[in-house]
């Protein structure tokens, strides 16, 4: 084996054994064609929990639907359902990287069940930067923008760890998402700059990103919050201003 397979053998078993990633580097040969209908391709940069915000959907659900396990790591090629197996039969995600030839297939290795969500009720709500709502929940809108400064600080809505900081969802920009509970995540659009990676514990009122430009070219912060996956209207979480 020569030093450089070495490398990158051992560079990958260091990644498989850490349960705060998320991701696998791109792997040669990944699937490239479209998904079939119901199904989606994972990308590179892209997290069980990215997958679950960009379709709606609680990551739990994604996870068990796929039989990922309590680590949520997926890899590049893998090709993921959004909907629940037929019959309520937990499926798995199918693994796309071809193997070198001659090699045996591994057999899959069990999956921890992910336990129930533990729904928690005193997350302390305050507003992720300061300024005037320019845009509604509703009619389309699965959160609200607020206008501010440009650069002004962005700050995390509620204390947790952030699983998601980048720029792959479509329509978001500078994107960063928190976990605060097994029910309820936040996230945070069109920044201009991120402050922190994923895997990062934040505490409520800490600065996360600079705010940044919106859709309409004006300075403005997107906002959500979801609940099991579903976007509900932050106004209801939110202390009045």
């Amino acid at each position: 084996m020569s030093a450089r397979l070495l490398a990158v053998v051992l560079g990958a078993a260091l990644v498989s054994g850490c349960s705060e990633l998320y991701r696998w580097p791109d792997r040669m040969g990944a699937r490239s064609e479209p998904a079939p209908e119901g199904y989606y391709v994972v990308k590179p940069g892209d997290t069980v929990y990215s997958i679950a915000f960009r379709n709606q959907l609680d990551f739990r659900d994604l996870a068990d639907w796929n039989d990922i396990g309590s680590d949520y790591l997926i890899r590049p090629g893998d090709l993921v359902r959004l909907s629940p197996p037929p019959g309520g039969s937990r499926g798995s995600a199918i693994r796309t990287t071809p193997l070198p030839a001659g090699s045996p297939a591994p057999p899959n290795p069990p999956r921890e069940r992910l336990p129930p969500p533990e729904v928690t009720t005193n997350i302390a709500w305050q507003w992720p930067t300061s300024g005037a709502v320019a845009k509604p929940f509703g009619d389309g809108a699965k959160g609200i923008d607020i206008g501010g400064a440009l650069g002004q600080p962005v700050l995390a809505a509620g204390s947790g760890k952030v699983v998601y900081s980048g720029a792959a969802l479509k329509g978001y920009g500078e994107l960063i998402i928190i976990k605060h509970d097994d029910v309820h995540l936040s996230a945070y659009g069109y920044n201009r700059r991120r402050l922190v990676g994923e895997g990062v514990t934040v505490a409520a009122g800490q600065p996360i990103a600079e705010l940044g430009v919106g859709p309409e070219q004006k300075p403005v912060l997107h906002f959500e919050i979801r609940r099991r996956g579903k976007p509900v209207d932050p106004s209801g979480y939110l202390p009045r201003q």
